[in-house]
């Protein structure tokens, strides 16, 4: 158990670790946002899980829409697109 601890007490380790995971976070917090789709911004903002719910909605999850009919995304655009679309 010892060495599990030491290996992830290596600097270099913690970094390139860190490095991976913002990598795949900011990749999936930009395809998210410019799909306008706010409920997984907020939830790939808030999991941090090594870059794994990143890389499923980057390779699988984004493929498809909320729902259907885009009933979310319409609710979302009038209550908040108001306040942040720019003139």
């Amino acid at each position: 158990m010892d060495n599990l601890f030491g290996v992830f007490s290596q600097p270099l380790l913690s970094v390139l670790i860190l490095l991976w995971v913002s990598i795949w976070k900011a990749i999936a917090l930009w395809k998210a946002a410019g799909k306008r789709q706010l409920v997984w911004f907020i939830i790939l903002l808030v999991v941090n899980t090594l870059g794994i719910l990143e890389i499923l909605y980057l390779f699988w999850l984004n493929r498809y829409p909320l729902d259907k009919d885009n009933r979310i995304l319409r609710f979302l655009d009038q209550k908040v697109g108001k306040k942040i679309k720019t003139p």
